[in-house]
């Protein structure tokens, strides 16, 4: 591999780390601390993040070889477990980041500690929380440390191998919120197993469900003294597991919110996707040799195998790279002891007797959407692909095995995808090469999808092609035989309403004449009708329909809001005649209709035959109009008139023209229709009752009762009574209808007069019997007027009598009037000197003028006139 592309890298850290406190034999590291323990008893603490560098003393003084056996440090490098052997036994020490003398774990006295776990999620600077201890004879402790107590809380066993003692070498642990309860995960390996406990409560409690239950282990044949177990962190917690077993290295996912791993008897249920990588596997020779060292990132385990790091892909299971260490200066190196991984700051480290190499990690899942796509993982290599390019390279894997397995139709979805490696036209000569034309129209629908609306142009075409083979499809479909019939039909549906959707999805990019011409030339009317609705060309469905005899749907597509108003009035004229009750209904829910307009329709339809007892629709729709809109439109009347003259009962006729639809109107008519134009139509159709009605309406009265004559008597008498300002013209009628009455009648000439006479009692005093007489035959008996003539005379003689009455009534107040003037002149009065006048308040025989008075009665001069009134007052003229 090309060195620029090295994912990890080894530097030489320090050398000499351990300060001449004798030689590294362990080394632990957390948060950018390392802490190495040294042959001497000594644990040499770097802190590279604040730069600091102390040394701790586990000797207590004693001289000798006192070894630190093995040395822990929590995930942010401040709690530290060490554990020395001395030819006086074996001591364990606990020491914070902030003492300078640590602190020994006398209940732990005589035990080895090979593996700690720490709580990870609970541990702060000033608590340990819970922390487990795994011993060399098979022990798990519990142990707490408060730094404010400078002693440990408490030491607790929880679990001890009863059926294979044997040393825990690895230890983890992990917790989950489960409802109010906290839920504990341990996962601890021995030299040949596997453990793990799992439970909710307190660690107490969890340990303690195992002596009524067996505890769930992995044993894998081999034994390895220095097995390992390691989790990899990622933001605090733990994703994946591996075990340095004595076969190889067993490893899985950990999914600690999994719903399954709250099951109680299942232990391991949190570990998915387990796996075995065999140690024969790494090398190139027959033998298998077993890694010295363990350590695990987020795709790869380092593996010490001799003096050098063998990197092995995860999930490849392939050495990707092989670290060397430089141990030239050295006189004594030994080779690499072991290696050590700081999960807060993602480093790794290994070291040997005298020295601490840092191993660094660029990048390290850079390719790996290579290595998921080798495997044919395609959904994890598309999970990890960083650019459209390596996408791209994924998908036309994907189609490639799709298409080399004949399954076209999910190779087009994925060559729909590619956008940079593989050209549109490749694509197409791909599917067009097999005759694939059903995975190439997938393939255009699966493009479309993918460009944007920027991409007018491409969309437009392939939208088309896509349209052209929708319809061969279509097209084939109808051509195939008729076996399997109802198979045939589901897919041809399928397929209609398939090519419809798209359609409607396409319509605003398909363009439409090349569209409009394709369906037609398929043949394919529905389809063409269809997108004409879509395109809102609404005389093209509406003209189907009605081809189609489909008034219904028509009327529905014209009634929509978006419709012209004008295509109403275009089509109206074959909807009437094709479905009359619906187009009325039509028209007369829909609001904004100009009847006038509808005239022409409605006259094709009255021009028809129609049966007795059938509702004219044409009738019901002006009906509507008149007395529901109240138009006023003289057409509309006109024409409702003439229909109704051409009904065999003219009672709607008379009725209608009785309405005075203008009544109440200032200065307005009273009718909207041609009264000529009804009176002709009338005339025409022998309505004679209407014509009387006219002629009467325009003060034609002579000529009402002439035509009344003709129908109805009682027709005519009414037409005459309806003169009242004219006197002469009353008389006038009534003498024609008198006249009509004598000479019409049949009957015996004294029933005659009889019926005469009785008439004339009809016309309230109005005809004399004189009048009529001259109507009579010459040789009719005066006998037979005997009767009527005495009563008229009688009638004069009484007149006679009151025009005598008033005469003398006139003489006498002649009279009256003579004797009131003479006496008056005989008339006066007498008035005082002082009387004043009752207006002016001036005297009354006051001078006119000069206003003298002389001694006596005698005024000199004129005097001005006055009034005397009997009463006594007076008043000047003036």
């Amino acid at each position: 591999m090309d060195a620029a592309r090295h994912v990890f890298s080894v530097d030489l850290l320090e050398r000499y780390a351990t300060k001449g406190r004798g030689t590294i034999t362990c080394m632990a590291a957390g948060n950018d601390v390392i802490l190495l323990g040294t042959s001497k008893g000594w644990v040499i603490r770097h802190d590279f993040g604040s730069g600091n560098s102390y040394d701790i003393d586990l000797s207590a003084g004693k001289g000798g070889e006192q070894p630190v056996h093995t040395v822990f440090v929590d995930p942010g490098g401040i709690h530290c477990i060490a554990t020395v052997l001395s030819s006086g036994g074996v001591e364990t020490y606990y020491t914070h980041a902030k003492w300078s003398k640590p602190r020994i774990l006398n209940k732990l006295k005589g035990l080895v500690v090979k593996a700690v776990a720490w709580n990870r999620q609970q541990i702060t600077e000033a608590s340990t929380r819970e922390v487990i201890i795994g011993t060399d004879n098979g022990q798990l402790y519990e142990i707490a440390v408060d730094e404010k107590d400078k002693k440990e809380k408490y030491i607790k066993l929880l679990f001890e191998l009863a059926e294979l003692p044997e040393a825990f070498t690895g230890l983890q642990m992990e917790t989950a919120s489960a409802s109010n309860a906290t839920r504990y995960y341990v996962m601890a390996v021995t030299p040949t197993r596997l453990y793990s406990f799992t439970g909710i409560g307190s660690l107490d409690t969890v340990f303690a469900s195992y002596s009524d239950r067996a505890v769930h282990f992995m044993e894998l044949p081999g034994e390895i003294p220095n097995s390992e177990l390691h989790f990899f962190i990622k933001q605090k917690r733990a994703e994946h597991f591996a075990w340095l077993s004595g076969t190889g290295i067993y490893h899985g996912d950990l999914n600690f919110g999994a719903q399954h791993s709250s099951s109680p008897n299942g232990d391991e249920n949190f570990v998915e996707n387990k796996a075995l990588l065999a140690y024969f596997k790494l090398n190139e020779g027959t033998e298998a040799i077993r890694p010295k060292s363990l350590a695990v990132s987020e795709f790869h385990f380092l593996l010490l195998i001799g003096d050098k790091v063998k990197v092995v892909n995860r999930i490849s299971e392939q050495i990707i790279e092989e670290l060397f260490f430089d141990h030239a200066s050295e006189p004594v190196s030994g080779g690499v002891i072991g290696l050590c991984s700081d999960a807060s700051a993602g480093l790794f480290y290994a070291y040997d007797q005298n020295s601490v190499f840092q191993v660094s990690v660029r990048d390290e899942g850079r390719d790996m959407w290579q290595v998921y796509l080798d495997m044919k993982e395609f959904a994890s290599a598309l999970a990890h692909c960083r650019d459209p390019l390596q996408r791209d390279q994924v998908y036309l894997v994907q189609a490639e095995t799709a298409f080399s397995s004949k399954d076209f139709v999910r190779a087009a979805s994925f060559f729909a995808k590619i956008n940079y490696i593989l050209s549109f036209e490749e694509i197409t000569l791909k599917f067009i090469g097999v005759g694939e034309q059903d995975a190439l129209r997938t393939f255009l629908l699966r493009k479309l999808d993918n460009l944007t609306k920027d991409d007018k142009c491409q969309v437009t075409m392939i939208s088309t092609w896509a349209t052209e083979l929708y319809l061969d499809k279509i097209n084939r479909l109808l051509l195939e035989d008729d076996t399997a019939t109802e198979n045939r039909t589901s897919e041809y549906q399928t397929i209609i309403r398939e090519f419809r959707a798209f359609l409607s999805d396409c319509k605003d990019v398909l363009d439409e004449a090349t569209t409009m011409r394709l369906l037609e030339s398929y043949g394919r009317v529905d389809e063409l009708v269809y997108f004409a609705g879509l395109k809102e060309h609404y005389e093209i469905v509406v003209h189907h329909y009605i081809k189609q005899g489909e008034a219904k749907k028509a009327l529905e597509v014209l009634q929509k809001p978006a419709v012209p108003i004008d295509l109403q009035y275009k089509f109206a004229p074959d909807l009437i005649m094709l479905d009359a009750y619906e187009t009325v209904e039509c028209w007369m829910n829909t609001s904004n209709l100009n009847p006038r307009r509808l005239i022409p329709a409605m006259m094709r339809y009255s021009s028809e035959p129609h049966a007795k007892n059938e509702t004219h629709e044409v009738i019901k729709y002006l009906e509507f109009c008149v007395h529901r809109l109240h138009n006023e439109d003289p057409g509309v009347h006109n024409l409702l008139l003439s229909l109704y003259a051409k009904q065999e009962d003219d009672s709607a006729l008379l009725r209608f023209l009785q309405c005075k639809f203008g009544k109440g109107r200032e200065n307005g008519p009273e009718f909207f229709y041609d009264p000529k134009y009804a009176l002709r139509l009338c005339l025409k159709e022998k309505r004679m009752r209407a014509c009387v009605h006219i002629y009467s309406m325009m003060s034609m009265h002579e000529e009402a009762v002439a035509l009344a004559l003709q129908v109805d008597t009682e027709l005519a008498m009414a037409e005459a009574d309806k003169v009242e300002d004219d006197e002469d013209l009353r008389k006038k009628l009534w003498l024609m209808v008198a006249k009509h009455v004598i000479e019409q009648e049949k009957g015996a000439k004294r029933e005659n007069i009889r019926k005469a006479i009785a008439f004339l009692k009809e016309t309230d005093g109005l005809l004399k019997i004189e009048d009529i007489l001259p109507f009579f035959p010459d040789f009719a008996l005066i006998d037979d007027f005997k009767e009527a003539i005495c009563s008229s005379l009688e009638d004069y003689n009484k007149q006679i009598e009151q025009l005598k009455q008033e005469m003398n009534d006139a003489t006498r107040g002649a009279d009256n009037i003579r004797k009131d003037i003479s006496a008056l002149t005989q008339r006066y009065a007498i008035i005082d000197r002082e009387e004043e006048c009752g207006v002016c308040r001036r005297k009354i025989l006051t001078v006119g003028g000069a206003h003298r008075v002389v001694r006596g009665y005698t005024s000199v001069g004129p005097m001005a006139p006055f009034y005397v009134f009997p009463c006594g007052h007076a008043s000047h003229a003036q």
